[in-house]
C-alpha cells in the first residue's frame, strides 16, 4: 500500500470542516482542556493526521468567543468564530433546515430563506479567507461537507497555488430535488471551484454532473467535468467521482477483541437478561434514520405476538443531535412517546421490550454493544454511507450476528450480504427483524464472513489511497501545466476510435468498480526482433498508473512472457496484477498462483524436448530458443527470409507434437508449456480475486483470443493490429492502444496523459 505522503507527494495538507476535530472537556476542579471528537470524519482520517499531520481551520462550537489557534497532536488547530446569529441562521438554518432536507431526498421539507442564504454566503468566505491565510504554498486543501459548498470556488480566488478536494458526506440529491434550490447555480460553481469532488456513492457523483451540466453549463466527460475559465485562462478539469468512505476495521477488530471489551458485553448481556436476544439501534436522533418506523414496526411485532419482551430487547441508542432546531425536538418527542408506549404496553417490571439511551457512547462502550448483540438494525430512510454498519461487521471476530440494513444507505451498495430492507415497507421491515432473530447460525456465519471480508477488503486505508490518489494527480497535472501551452489539446478519440467504442468505454470509465488488462508484446510495447529488447512505451505506463491509482481500478498484465523477463523490460508493475507464462504464473492484487514447481516427470519431458530442440533448431541463423519456468519458447522473428521462418517454425511445432505437448502459435513463435494453461484461465483467476467488475482487455496476439473468449457482454474486448478475432473492437497498433488507456485515464480521473 502506498504511504499517504506519497499520495500528497510531501505537499502539505489543510483539512477544513464545520466543527474542529476536538471537544472542550471541563474536569472536576473547573480547568477546560481538548479532547479528539468521536465523529465519524474524526475516526475516518486519523490515520492520514497521524502520518502527515495538519492544519485544521474550523468552528469551536461555542457562540461568539475568539480562540487562538493552538496545537492538538500532530494538528494545528485554527478556529474560526461564529456568532449567536450565524449559528442559527447558517448552521441550524441554511445547512440544517434547507440543505439537510433537500440532500436526503426531502424527508422533512426544507425551508429557502434569503437571510439564511447570505448569511450561509458570508460564513463560508469567513472559512475561505482564513484558510487562505493558513495554508502553505503550494498546499493541498480538503474541504469537508455540505457547509462549505461555497468554499472551493472562494478558496481558488483567494489562492490559485493550492489543490482543493472536497468531500461530500451526504448524498446529492437527483436533479429533480435539487432544482428546488433557489441558489442551485451557485452552489454548483462553489463546489466546481475544487480540483477533486468526492461522493459517497456512484449515483451521488451522477447527480451532481447532472446537476453541474444543466445549470453551470459545463460538458462532462465520464468522470471528469470541464470548467472554463472567466478570465480566459485554459479549461479546467474537475474530477466528480465516487470515493466510498469505510473504517479502519482492523483496529475495531482488535478493539473487539480486548479483554475488558468482552468483559463489558458479557455485563450488557446479563443486564439485558439472561437468554434475551438482543437487537441494536445506533444512530444520530435525526429523522433521517428512520427511528420511527423501527419502532412501529418492533411494536407490531410485540402487538402481533411474533416477538416477547421477555425472550426480546430492542436497544436503541440515539446520540443527541441539533438539539436547538425545531424539528429535531419534535423528533426527540415523537421517539420518546413511543418508546414509552411500547414499554407500557408490552414491559414488564422485570424486562423493558426496549432501552432508550439518548447519549453519546466512547468507541470501547459501542465496541462491546456490537459485541453483545445478535442483531444490529440500520434502518435509515437515506444515508450516505453508514459507518455503524461497517463497525459492527468489523467486531464481529466470531463471525456471528446478523446485519438488517436499509437499501437507502450508501453501504447497502457495498454490504449486499446484509438484510435489505425498504424502512418504508413496515411488513417488510417486520420480516427482516424476524429474520434476523431466527437465522440460522450457518446462514449468520456465511453472510458475515462475505460482509467482514467486503469491510476489510474496502477498508478506511483504500478510500484514502483512492481519494488522495486522485487529489494528488490532480497536483501534479497542475503542476505539469504551469509550464505548458495554455492551449494543449484535449484527447481526440474520434481519430482513433470507432463511435460504439467511446460509447463502451464511457460507460466503462464510470463502473464503480473496474478491470483494466492487457497484453505487453504488441500492445504496450511495439513488437522488435530481440524480445529482450522490448520497453513499455512511456505513455502507455503513464496511462497504467493513473488507471491504478484510481479508486475501483484494478490494472493487470497478461504476458506469454515469464515473470522474470517483464521484469526486465524494467516495467513498472506496483500494485497491479500480473500474470507470466501464459497463466502459469500470477503475482499481485492477491492472486498470486505459481502453479507449483514441476514434478520431476514434466521436468524430464521438458529438457527432451529441449535438447531435441536445440539439437535440430539451434544452428539456424536468426533462431532463438528461450527456457521458461514452465516451457519452452522458439522464436523466428530474427529470421532474415519470412519463408524460411515459417518452415523452421512448422518443424518447432512437428519437434513439440512427438514429443508430446501442444504447440500455441504466436507472431513468429511457437511455445510448448509442461503445463495447460491460457490467458483466459490467468484472467478469470484474477477477476475472481476482485470484487465483481467489468474488464477491459487489449491483446494483439493469437494467444490474446482465449482471455477475449472469456469476456462477457459487459465487457470490452479490443484488437490490437490485423487479423481474424474474437475481440468485438479494433485498433491499429500498440500507438493506438496506448490512447485507448489515455482516453481511459483522463475520462475515469481527469488526468491527461500526454504523448511527451
Amino acid at each position: 500500500m502506498t504511504a499517504i505522503k506519497d499520495l500528497t507527494d510531501g505537499r502539505e495538507l489543510v483539512m477544513v470542516s464545520n466543527r474542529l476535530p476536538v471537544d472542550r472537556v471541563t474536569e472536576p476542579d473547573g480547568t477546560k482542556s481538548w479532547k479528539t471528537s468521536p465523529g465519524g470524519l474524526v475516526t475516518a482520517v486519523e490515520p492520514i493526521v497521524e502520518e502527515l499531520g495538519c492544519v485544521w481551520v474550523g468552528w469551536a462550537g461555542s457562540a461568539d468567543e475568539q480562540i487562538d489557534a493552538f496545537d492538538e497532536d500532530a494538528m494545528r488547530l485554527v478556529p474560526v468564530e461564529l456568532s449567536e446569529e450565524e449559528i442559527a441562521e447558517y448552521y441550524e438554518g441554511f445547512s440544517s433546515a434547507t440543505l439537510w432536507p433537500l440532500y436526503h431526498d426531502v424527508v422533512a421539507r426544507p425551508e429557502f430563506h434569503r437571510e439564511w442564504w447570505e448569511r450561509y454566503k458570508a460564513v463560508n468566505a469567513r472559512f475561505a479567507a482564513r484558510v487562505a491565510d493558513e495554508a502553505p504554498e503550494g498546499a493541498v486543501v480538503w474541504v469537508h461537507d455540505y457547509q462549505l459548498q461555497l468554499v472551493p470556488k472562494m478558496l481558488r480566488e483567494l489562492r490559485p497555488d493550492v489543490t482543493i478536494a472536497f468531500f461530500l458526506h451526504i448524498p446529492f440529491p437527483p436533479t429533480q430535488l435539487f432544482a428546488q434550490m433557489p441558489w442551485r447555480r451557485r452552489l454548483i460553481e462553489g463546489l466546481l471551484g475544487a480540483d477533486v469532488i468526492g461522493f459517497q456513492q456512484v449515483g451521488d457523483a451522477v447527480n451532481f454532473r447532472h446537476a453541474a451540466e444543466r445549470y453551470a453549463r459545463v460538458n462532462s466527460l465520464g468522470n471528469t467535468i470541464m470548467v472554463p475559465a472567466d478570465d480566459g485562462a485554459p479549461t479546467r478539469s474537475v474530477v466528480a467521482q465516487e470515493f466510498p468512505i469505510s473504517i479502519d476495521a482492523d483496529a475495531f477488530s482488535k478493539l473487539a477483541e480486548r479483554d475488558d471489551v468482552k468483559a463489558r458485553a458479557e455485563e450488557i448481556r446479563n443486564e439485558i437478561g439472561a437468554g434475551r436476544r438482543m437487537m441494536l439501534g445506533v444512530d444520530r436522533l435525526d429523522y433521517t434514520k428512520g427511528i420511527p418506523h423501527r419502532l412501529k414496526a418492533y411494536g407490531e411485532l410485540l402487538a402481533d405476538g411474533d416477538v416477547d419482551s421477555d425472550e426480546v430487547v430492542l436497544v436503541q441508542v440515539a446520540s443527541p443531535s441539533r438539539e436547538r432546531v425545531e424539528a429535531y425536538q419534535q423528533l426527540r418527542d415523537e421517539v420518546e412517546g413511543t418508546v414509552g408506549r411500547i414499554n407500557g404496553a408490552y414491559g414488564s417490571i422485570k424486562n423493558a421490550p426496549v432501552v432508550y439511551l439518548h447519549q453519546s457512547f466512547d468507541r470501547r462502550e459501542m465496541a462491546a454493544l456490537y459485541v453483545a448483540a445478535d442483531a444490529l438494525v440500520v434502518t435509515p430512510l437515506r444515508d450516505g454511507m453508514n459507518l455503524v454498519a461497517k463497525e459492527y461487521v468489523a467486531c464481529r471476530n466470531d463471525e456471528q450476528g446478523v446485519l438488517v440494513l436499509s437499501e437507502f444507505a450508501g453501504a447497502a451498495d457495498e454490504l449486499s450480504d446484509a438484510l435489505l430492507v425498504n424502512p418504508h415497507d413496515i411488513d417488510g421491515l417486520k420480516t427482516g427483524f424476524l429474520r434476523a432473530l431466527h437465522m440460522p447460525l450457518d446462514e449468520q456465519q456465511r453472510r458475515m464472513r462475505a460482509l467482514r471480508e467486503r469491510v476489510f477488503d474496502s477498508n478506511v486505508s483504500r478510500w484514502v489511497q483512492g481519494f488522495l490518489g486522485a487529489v494528488g494527480a490532480a497536483a501534479d497535472q497542475r503542476t505539469a501545466d504551469e509550464g505548458l501551452d495554455a492551449e494543449a489539446p484535449e484527447l481526440s478519440p474520434h481519430t482513433f476510435l470507432s463511435s460504439t467504442m467511446q460509447d463502451r468505454l464511457r460507460r466503462l470509465a464510470t463502473a464503480p468498480t473496474l478491470i483494466v488488462a492487457t497484453d505487453f508484446d504488441g500492445t504496450l510495447s511495439p513488437l522488435v526482433e530481440n524480445p529482450s529488447k522490448a520497453r513499455i512505451l512511456p505513455r502507455a505506463q503513464r496511462a497504467l498508473d493513473v488507471l491504478a491509482a484510481s479508486p475501483g481500478v484494478h490494472v493487470a498484465v497478461l504476458s506469454g512472457r515469464s515473470l522474470a523477463s517483464l521484469a526486465e523490460t524494467g516495467l513498472r508493475s506496483d500494485g497491479w496484477a500480473v500474470s507470466g507464462s501464459h497463466g502459469a504464473e500470477i503475482t499481485g492484487l492477491g492472486a498470486d498462483h505459481g502453479g507449483g514447481a514441476l514434478t520431476d516427470d514434466e521436468q524430464g519431458r521438458l529438457d527432451a524436448l529441449a535438447r531435441r530442440i536445440e539439437r535440430v533448431l539451434g544452428g539456424e541463423q536468426g533462431m532463438r530458443i528461450e527456457r521458461k519456468p514452465f516451457g519452452i519458447a522458439v522464436h523466428a522473428r530474427e529470421v532474415a527470409d519470412t519463408r524460411a521462418a515459417d518452415e523452421l517454425l512448422a518443424a518447432a511445432e512437428e519437434l513439440g507434437l512427438t514429443a508430446g505437448f501442444e504447440p500455441r502459435k504466436g507472431k513468429m513463435v511457437r511455445e510448448f508449456s509442461a503445463r495447460k494453461v491460457n490467458k483466459g484461465q490467468a484472467l478469470e483467476h484474477i477477476r475472481q480475486q476482485l470484487p465483481a467488475s467489468p474488464v477491459i482487455f487489449l491483446g494483439d496476439d493469437v494467444t490474446d483470443e482465449d482471455a477475449f473468449a472469456v469476456l462477457g457482454s459487459q465487457d470490452l474486448a479490443i484488437k490490437v493490429g490485423e487479423g481474424e478475432s474474437r475481440a468485438n473492437e479494433r485498433v491499429a497498433d500498440p500507438d493506438a492502444a496506448t490512447a485507448v488507456l489515455a482516453w481511459l485515464a483522463q475520462m475515469r480521473t481527469g488526468v491527461v496523459v500526454g504523448s511527451s
